[in-house]
């Protein structure tokens, strides 16, 4: 009996569960919320809001157009139903990051004129901006902030043009009509095709035999 109960303490470490690894999970068990502000153009404050990030989003040459900034590290998604969701990489360093500042204008007749700024924190990695005008050059800066003392470094910044949406239902249009009529002429090629070799060989073959003597 002793040496049955000596072999039970000395497989009952092996029999109890591990513990996880630090870190391992974290994301797919709670996703975090990226806390942002907006505020208005003349209008002091904002309201607290928060929204789930699209992690894996990747822009389809279909239903999408990115627009990257020179340094390549913010990208513009412009969106077919007129959205634009921005994306981008984490700042280097991390270390005493406070969130981000989001500067928006657009390129009017005459003038420029401000879009509304947003207040981002340190674990956003991209925003969607759910309407976009059409015809409109847009310009939109994304600038790290940091605490004190070490200041804030330079804005990314990128540039795009959202495709009003009439334009984009006339393309759409004009590619079905354009493929409808693709196949119509194809029919057609492959009728006459069928009737020059069926019919009127035939009937020319039966007039040379009677014009023969």
């Amino acid at each position: 009996l002793p040496p049955f109960l000596a072999l039970l303490c000395f497989a009952a470490p092996s029999a109890s569960p591990r513990r996880p690894e630090p870190g391992a999970g974290a994301e797919a068990a709670e996703e975090p919320w990226c806390p942002y502000k907006v505020g208005t153009e003349g209008a002091a404050g904002g309201r607290l809001c928060f929204r789930t990030p699209a992690r894996g989003f990747q822009c389809s040459a279909r239903a999408c157009r990115a627009h990257r900034s020179p340094s390549g590290s913010l990208v513009a998604n412009v969106l077919r139903n007129g959205s634009v969701l921005l994306q981008w990489a984490p700042p280097r360093p991390a270390a005493g990051l406070r969130g981000f500042a989001l500067n928006c204008s657009w390129d009017g007749t005459y003038t420029r004129f401000p879009c509304d700024s947003v207040e981002l924190g340190a674990s956003c990695r991209d925003y969607l901006l759910p309407e976009a005008h059409g015809s409109v050059r847009y310009r939109l800066c994304l600038q790290p902030r940091y605490a004190p003392p070490r200041p804030a470094p330079p804005a990314h910044c990128v540039e795009f043009r959202v495709e009003p949406a009439a334009m984009r239902d006339i393309v759409v249009a004009m590619t079905a009509v354009g493929g409808s009529i693709c196949v119509m002429l194809v029919f057609i090629c492959l009728l006459v095709a069928y009737i020059t070799e069926n019919l009127m060989s035939p009937a020319l073959a039966g007039a040379a035999g009677a014009a023969a003597p």
